[in-house]
């Protein structure tokens, strides 16, 4: 279900205006991802790319704290730039590998 919001995240492609329509479309369930569903609805394409950021790591079941939002937009960036490692990164830190704990 996110992998199209991975795909932007990490490659900026698709279009954010396609990611939040296909995730307000797909509409995730979980009692802890609905704050970040009313925000997008709310916000559409001007959602900020924090806040998606966020929403994957609660998604994954991850705590959305300042560090680890910050850790995922570090790997978000440098694969964006091409870093080839960037990518196992922001997933590492998605499998819990990383700096965040569980909520």
């Amino acid at each position: 279900m996110f992998e199209l919001l991975d795909s932007y995240l990490l490659e900026s492609s698709p279009a954010k205006g396609a990611v939040v329509a296909a995730l307000l479309a797909s509409k995730p369930s979980g009692e802890h991802l609905r704050p970040f569903m009313e925000g997008i609805a709310r916000l559409g394409e001007r959602t900020p790319d924090l806040a998606l950021l966020a929403l994957r790591l609660a998604a994954a079941n991850l705590r959305a704290d300042d560090a680890t939002v910050l850790a995922l937009r570090d790997a978000s960036q440098r694969a964006r730039s091409g870093d080839p490692a960037a990518r196992e990164s922001y997933f590492q830190i998605l499998r819990g590998d990383g700096t965040s704990s569980t909520p």
